[in-house]
């Protein structure tokens, strides 16, 4: 990286909660930031309201946010660019970005998806279209209301390269929001992946009516489903244990701002699918992952009761309560993950 990383330019992609988060802390810490949206009247209301009305409505932003639906000039002399695009999107945005992109650019993905073809990870993406930038993911738990609200938050950057790590952790770094470094940039980004199909399972538990002792044993045996996947992955799975790991899993899995958790609650309910979807009226990110992991989980022979059963429930007309009754009539298993030898 050479002296193009002094710029004061930051660079957020997307127009949605979490990038627009993201944004307002930047210029709060003095970067100018150019946030780069397709929709029209939200630039509009940005630039003159200070508001994103669509995605944080209420919510003042710092004036020093540029948005913009000029690409080029949007990515012109940043140091560093966050792609806050959902995953169905993203290998989309990143492409169109190819020639606007200098070999210098510090590039962050914020997104917590998979990309099923190639089963994908966002970093995957970013080092495919730019082979020679440095790279690095941010996951968490991060509601995006919360973190605007300036409540008290952290997430985790995770790159090989110190260099990243060190600049994303001084950029993003306030009063009410910290951040912490890992060079697991694959178990980072799966943890941020995975656990919104188990928010979709602990909604639906909450509709249901089940109980404290229920929605713990969910979340635990959640964690242990998820660090297994990740380890067969090549993960590191003392990154569950943290805020990429347990802490995105709880925030998750216990709040309703979380459009996974939304989702299920609505399933439980006896809403199906397409309804529930279309009363959120967001992206819920555990839908198309619940597919590519169940397919995953199915060609390697990675035991994951949890998801099938809740592949059978949004996709085969199964039962809500066929969730509970896979957790409590599958294989005995031990109760921390990697805890015994393999075969004991």
């Amino acid at each position: 990286m050479n002296n193009e990383l002094n710029s004061n330019k930051a660079t957020v992609m997307g127009g949605g909660s979490f990038g627009t988060a993201i944004a307002n802390i930047l210029a709060e810490n003095g970067f100018q930031v150019c946030q780069w949206m397709r929709n029209e009247q939200t630039i509009s209301d940005m630039n003159t309201l200070h508001e994103n009305k669509k995605y944080l409505p209420g919510v003042q932003l710092n004036a020093g946010i540029e948005a913009t639906s000029d690409m080029k000039s949007a990515i012109a002399d940043s140091s560093i660019i966050f792609y806050a695009i959902p995953s169905q999107s993203f290998r989309e945005i990143v492409e169109k970005t190819l020639g606007s992109v200098s070999k210098d650019q510090i590039l962050i993905s914020t997104t917590k998806g998979i990309e099923p073809q190639g089963f994908n990870l966002m970093s995957d993406i970013l080092r495919q279209v730019f082979p020679t930038n440095p790279v690095g993911v941010i996951s968490g738990p991060n509601l995006a209301k919360e973190i605007a609200n300036r409540q008290l938050a952290a997430s985790v950057i995770a790159s090989k390269d110190k260099r990243v790590r060190d600049f994303v952790q001084k950029s993003l770094s306030c009063s009410f929001f910290r951040i912490y470094v890992n060079a697991d940039m694959y178990g980072v980004e799966l943890g941020g992946a995975l656990k919104n199909i188990y928010a979709i399972i602990t909604g639906m538990a909450a509709a249901l009516g089940y109980g404290e002792n229920t929605k713990a044993m969910l979340i635990t045996r959640s964690l242990a489903e998820m660090s297994r996947f990740a380890v067969s992955q090549g993960a590191n799975p003392m990154t569950f244990l943290g805020l990429a790991g347990v802490g995105d899993l709880v925030a998750t899995c216990v709040s309703p701002l979380s459009r996974n958790y939304r989702v299920g609650f609505a399933v439980g309910k006896g809403e199906n699918l397409e309804q529930a979807i279309e009363s959120l009226g967001e992206v819920a990110e555990g839908i198309n992952t619940l597919r590519y992991i169940h397919t995953q989980a199915n060609e390697n022979g990675i035991y994951m009761p949890l998801v099938s059963a809740l592949y059978a429930v949004l996709f085969e007309g199964a039962k809500s309560d066929q969730v509970a009754s896979a957790l409590m009539t599958g294989e005995q298993n031990t109760d921390v993950e990697f805890s015994l030898p393999r075969g004991a």
